[in-house]
């Protein structure tokens, strides 16, 4: 239906999606918006009376400002090829059927380095928190497992609404188009799951830095903490297709509130990777394009 595709029509159908889902949101996540600006405002008083300041906030958001940064202009496919393939290929020289060999793996290495300084970025502040707040701990940003089995229904209930909006969005050619983001995951087994550790691993950490470091560095702020997350955490997904951004807001409200309301992220991650995995498989079917052999070049077929 081309008349999907028209800027207009797209803007207007995810306008009335968020009216739509927002009551439910407010009505289920309410009460423990209330309790996050209870305990920020019993905070700020009582750091207001000892007439100190809560540094946490301008030093997660300059972290984040680097990080996201660094991210942008170091982790893009574009740097690989124009600083690290050289090098990569000067200093490797690999027989045709091994991962080194960059003639046959060059995308997988390019969404390696991608992978990595994901990963990376995400996970400095654990490393730096420790040193300059001492008093803090890292497990509390969302790496506790209590209150995962209680809630885990609410996540199952998330994964439940998602998969047959996935299945409608993927019927959109800009969805085909973009899954997954290594193209040649579809070239073998080895390809299709060698990315999906990459991506879930990238998830994984993204679930720690948004839905963990940010939201408890960011605990004077209240029910805002989620808010000022959801910004940043949408705009990770420009480039994306158009619908899949805008949804990024709304999951990133629900993940936040979750994650708020049961201190962990874990369940959340279990969410986002089974949605990330359904995007790459639904995406390849619906080309024909699920893998057959095991290897690039192997004659071994799987199905």
């Amino acid at each position: 239906m081309a008349w999907l595709e028209i800027p207009v029509v797209k803007i207007a159908i995810s306008i009335l999606i968020w009216l739509a889902v927002a009551p439910f949101v407010w009505w289920f996540f309410r009460g423990t918006w209330r309790e996050l600006d209870a305990e920020a405002i019993v905070l700020r008083r009582d750091l207001a009376a000892r007439g100190q300041i809560d540094y946490r906030p301008m030093v997660a958001l300059m972290m984040v400002a680097f990080i996201q940064t660094f991210q942008e202009y170091y982790g893009r496919p574009d740097f690989y090829t124009r600083a690290l393939y050289g090098i990569i290929d000067r200093h490797i020289h690999a027989h045709p059927g091994s991962i080194f060999n960059l003639r046959v793996y060059d995308e997988l290495y390019m969404r390696a380095w991608w992978g990595v300084t994901r990963v990376g970025g995400y996970l400095l502040p654990l490393a730096v928190w420790p040193f300059v707040f001492k008093r803090d701990s890292v497990l509390d940003f969302g790496l506790r497992g209590r209150g995962f089995r209680a809630h885990a229904w609410i996540y199952a209930l998330c994964v439940v609404v998602m998969v047959p909006v996935l299945m409608l969005v993927s019927r959109q050619p800009d969805f085909a188009d973009y899954y997954p983001m290594y193209k040649l995951a579809g070239r073998s087994w080895f390809d299709f799951l060698a990315w999906e550790v990459i991506y879930l691993a990238q998830f994984f950490t993204l679930e720690i830095y948004f839905r963990g470091f940010w939201l408890r560095a960011m605990r004077t702020f209240g029910s805002g903490a989620i808010w000022s997350m959801v910004v940043t955490y949408c705009m990770i997904h420009y480039g994306k297709p158009y619908h899949e951004a805008m949804a990024a807001v709304i999951a990133g409200v629900v993940l936040g509130s979750l994650s708020m309301k049961t201190r962990s992220i874990y369940a959340g991650f279990l969410v986002h990777a089974t949605v990330a995995v359904l995007n790459d498989v639904l995406a390849l079917s619906r080309r024909h394009a699920l893998p057959e052999l095991l290897t690039p070049g192997s004659s071994t077929r799987t199905l």
